[in-house]
Parts: structure tokens; sequence; C-alpha cells
């Protein structure tokens, strides 16, 4: 049998691509950014869990949510499906953290959430007990929850591929604490070469062509502009979900090795959000407060839950209360409204009424309390500024409080940050002189605790080892509350806080402590010509002198004010970062 042999060899070059962005911990840059929690094991994937509030003032009901944090891998999306599943019906809000990912898995990560009719927020979640993925944590505690903890938007992150997850959810929160930001794809090329060797053989008299296909992997490359093809999917995808262009115009223009932060103004305008409210919207005690609670509250027949997150340490006993000598106490804390039923969850804001004020439970609290906050921004990283928290109802001991860590500070300078439902009279005013005299600034605001600095330590309330950040939900200042902000030397009230008065009796004394701090007699007759509480608008604040300025928080506790010259007296480096500066040099 005659074999004829001939070789033809073909060099062909083939392509396989793979899309994805800068996730890889060697890459990522923690100069512009760091992600605590995730980078302490390189980036981890991220883990969907179920998360119950363990937020002071949550009891048997309370608001739940998924925690998203971690990068996004090829196999996040079967994850979010598999916890999806075991829900059911239930529709619970997405807190996401993420330094981003794999493109294509954004992607459907986004069309599970728009397809479930889920909201979505930028924010990280603080655990009660543990974190995550480490051994023991998890274990149940009663009643089908297993996580416990609050959420916030200070430190929170959702770049590279991950707002393309984001732009999935129904409703869309980005606080101004959350950092959003993009960049261009980083795509991986994946070089093959096909060879072709074609064989001739003869049987039984016919000729067959034989064709073998032998296939040489070559070195991986990445290319750091976006293909057309991809621009294209990309596109098509933001017009799917509502999202405008903008967003990939950004992409674009930045730098695969850099990052651009989308503000909150330019989200609101690409449509990439659609609320610049806190996750608080999702997560707050108070959604579970009303008649009609919000679709992701659950009732839980016997509380089960430790202690709460924000709370480091039992209240102290009673003492002693004021002299016989001092006047009559006179209470002004009011009772809370009942809260109202939200819109459902599910359900994106279309022109929603105006909804009733609806206040932190905190403010209520049975006794004021003085804590020194050192902020958690990644902004301010290292030099950040501090306050002084003050949340709760004014009491006769509240001068003698304040006065007692004042003592104890290195830095007696502080802002104070107060959110109060009201209180006493005259502790009120005693407060406001103390103040005054130690020439403080006061902004009405709330600080939520998110933790302890160094981790782990035990908070005390004096020890100003706490960290925490600024929140504009459910700011509230009302009845001596107001005489208390009229001792700061600044004094501003964020725009979304509540600062109303009433007529608290002991006119000669008002009136005189008033002038005393060069109050306009303006805000004593809008005090004393309503008998029931009168909500004070900016405007009237300002003009009757009981605001400084139209200045938010920021300009006291910001993340980068300490970066200005000269820097302000309540910025301070880390202990160790101070130690380290004060040690003698070495020889």
């Amino acid at each position: 049998m005659a074999r004829l042999v001939m070789a033809l060899a073909m060099a062909m070059a083939a392509f396989a691509v793979k899309a994805g962005d800068i996730s890889d911990p060697k890459m990522w840059n923690p100069n512009t950014w760091y992600f605590q929690h995730l980078l302490t094991d390189g980036i981890s994937e991220m883990r969907f869990v179920v998360v119950r509030s363990s937020a002071t003032g949550c009891k048997t009901n309370c608001p739940e949510w998924i925690s998203a944090e971690g990068a996004i891998q090829a196999g996040t999306p079967a994850k979010l499906r598999s916890i999806l599943k075991t829900l059911g019906t239930r529709k619970l809000p997405i807190i996401v953290n993420s330094p981003g990912g794999d493109v294509d898995a954004a992607l459907q990560l986004g069309r599970i959430i728009r397809k479930n009719g889920l909201d979505i927020a930028i924010g990280k979640t603080e655990f009660s007990d543990c974190w995550p993925g480490t051994e023991g944590c998890g274990a149940s505690v009663g009643k089908g929850v297993t996580y416990l903890g609050v959420a916030s938007d200070g430190g929170a992150m959702c770049n590279s591929a991950c707002p393309l997850m984001f732009a999935g959810g129904v409703r869309r929160l980005a606080g101004g604490w959350a950092y959003l930001g993009v960049h261009q794809i980083t795509t991986t090329w994946f070089p093959s070469t096909r060879h072709f060797r074609t064989t001739y053989k003869t049987i039984r008299g016919k000729r067959y062509q034989v064709t073998t296909e032998t296939v040489t992997e070559g070195q991986s490359y990445k290319t750091y502009e976006m293909g057309k093809g991809f621009a294209r999917k990309i596109s098509a995808y933001l017009r799917e979900m509502g999202v405008g262009q903008g967003v990939l115009e950004k992409m674009k223009a930045t730098p695969a090795s850099d990052i651009q932060r989308i503000t909150l103004h330019d989200m609101l305008t690409m449509k990439l959000a659609t609320s610049t409210d806190t996750v608080e919207l999702f997560t707050g005690v108070v959604l579970c407060m009303g008649d009609k609670p919000a679709p992701n509250c659950r009732e839980i027949s016997e509380d089960t839950r430790p202690a709460a997150v924000t709370t480091a340490k039992t209240a102290p006993a009673p003492q002693a209360e004021a002299p016989m000598s001092q006047p009559a106490a006179v209470t002004m804390a009011k009772t809370a409204p009942a809260p109202q039923a939200e819109a459902p969850m599910s359900q994106p804001a279309k022109a929603p009424p105006i909804a009733p004020f609806q206040a932190a439970a905190g403010n209520a609290a049975p006794e004021m309390r003085f804590v020194v906050v050192r902020g958690s921004d990644p902004l301010c990283d290292p030099d950040c500024p501090e306050w002084i928290s003050a949340e709760g109802a004014i009491t006769p001991r509240t001068p003698q409080k304040l006065r007692q860590l004042l003592a104890a500070l290195d830095n007696p300078r502080l802002p104070i940050v107060i959110s109060s439902r009201g209180g006493d009279l005259f502790g009120a005013l005693a407060t406001g002189r103390l103040i005054h005299e130690r020439k403080l600034d006061v902004v009405v605001d709330r600080t939520i605790i998110t933790g302890c600095n160094p981790a782990g330590a035990g908070c005390l309330d004096d020890n100003g080892a706490y960290i925490g950040l600024i929140s504009q939900f459910g700011v509230e200042c009302d009845s001596a509350c107001a005489l208390l902000l009229a001792g700061g030397a600044r004094r501003l009230v964020d725009p979304k806080a509540r600062l109303s008065v009433s007529s608290m009796g002991q006119a000669r004394i008002v009136r005189a402590y008033l002038d005393e701090m060069a109050i306009s007699p303006a805000l004593f007759a809008a005090i004393e010509g309503s008998s029931v509480e009168r909500q004070l608008e900016p405007d009237m604040m300002l003009k009757v002198g009981l605001t400084t300025g139209p200045d938010t928080s920021d300009t006291l506790t910001g993340p980068v004010i300490c970066r200005s010259m000269p820097k302000p007296d309540n910025c301070r480096l880390p202990p160790s970062a101070n130690a380290q500066a004060k040690a003698p040099p070495k020889l």
C-alpha cells in the first residue's frame, strides 16, 4: 500500500479574552483607598449574609438587609442567587461595600438585583459579635437570626466594576460619606497558536485527507483600554438600567491605574444614584416602629439579640440629684411622635408625599451621654478630626458630666455634636454657660459610633477611644436643647435637622440667658409666642442669631478639614503616630 505524506503547516493566532478590572491586591493602591476588613486576607471574594439590626432602640421587630462585602468574582452571581432562594418572597435591600472585580459578573449581579426588584445602598456592615468567615461566627442565635450588626456609609466604597452592580438597584442610595469610583476596564488576553498538519493516506486505492490540530498556549498579557465591543456592551447595559452614558464616559477617561470618584451631584445627574440618603433609609430602627413596618422588617417574639454594637458599656447607676438650693427642675423632654408607615421598599420613589419627621432613638436616651469620637472616614487618614458626641435627654447632672469630660481631655477645645429631644431647663442653662465659658463650638447633628480604636479595645465614656461618623438621619434639637446650642461660639445646624422651641416657663431667667449669649430678643418672642412646639426654619435661626452661619457639620468634623492651614484645633494623629512623632531620634 503506497502512502503519500504531505506536511502543510499553517500558523493561526487565536485569542481568548476575559474582562475584569484592577482588583488584584498587588495592583491596588492603599494610599488612594483601602478596604480595612478585607485587606486582612488580601481581597476576599464577595460574601452575602443576611443581617438583622442590633442598633439601640431595636427590639423584637427589627430591619434586616443583605450585606455584600468583598471583591466581585466569576462565582459571585451564583452566591447571590443562592441567598435570594433561601429568602423566598422576602425582598431585602443590599448594602454593598466592594473594591470591584470581574465586569461580566458585575453585569450579572446588576440584572439579578433588578429582576428581583431589590434596592441597594453603598455602605458597610459592622457586626455585633464577629466577622463572617471567622471560626465559630454565624452560629444561630435563635429564630433564624444568624448575623447581627449595624450599617453605615462611613468608609464604604463601590469602585471599578461595583458601580455596574450598583446600577441594578431599583432605589440606589449613595450617602455623603460613601465613595464610588470608576476607571478603565483591564482586559486580560490569553494568546494561543494553532498548528494544522495535513496528511494523505490511501486505503484500498482510495485517497483520504487527514488533518490534525495542535494548540500552543502563549504568555497572557493585559490591555488597559476598553475595546469598542465591550464599550457597546456596557453602554447597552446602562440603558437597560436607566442610567446615563456619563458613567461610561468617566470610565473611559480614567486610566486603569487610577480611580476617579463620581460626586453625589454627578451621580444624581447621571441617574446612577436615585438619592443621596444614607443607608439608614433602609436599615434605621424607625422603619419598624409604625403600624405598617417596612417590608424588610421582621418580628421575633423573643429578643435574642446580643448587646448593641453602638453601645459600649452599661449606663452608670444614678447619682445624687442637684442640691435642694437650686431651682426646681423644669423638664421639657417631649414624647416621640408615632412613626408612620414608609413606602414599600421594593418600589422606586415617585414624588412621595413629605414624610413626617422620624427621630432617632438615641435622641431620647434617659440621660445625655458625652463621648469623644474620632472620625472614621478613610479620606482623613491618618490625621482625623475629633469631636464630643452629646446625645440623650438633658438632666441636672449634664453640666457636671461635661465638665468632668473636659477636665480629662488633652484637648478641651473639641466641638460638640448634639442631638437631643430636650430635658431639664436649668441643666441646659448651666451646660450652655459652660460651653460659652470654654468657647466651644456646637453643631446640631448625630454621631454614629462604628467601633473602638484600636479595634477590640474596651471603650469607656472618658477615654476617647470611639471611632464614628456623622449622620443626618433623625437629627433634632428640641426645647431646652436650643438653649444649650445658644452657648456655642460657633453654632451650626444641619440642614436636615429639626430644631424646635416652645414656651418653657421661667420667662425672666430664659430672657436673661439669651441676652447673656447675645441672642436676638426675637428668639425669646418666638419661644413665648407659641404654646406648642414651633419648628424654626434655617433663615429664622440665622436672623435671630441662634446660628452663626449656614455651614454644615463638615466645617467642624469633615474628613478634609485637617488638610487646611492652619490646622483646626480638633485634628489629631492616632495615638501610635503621635507616640512615634514624639519619640527621641535614634543615634
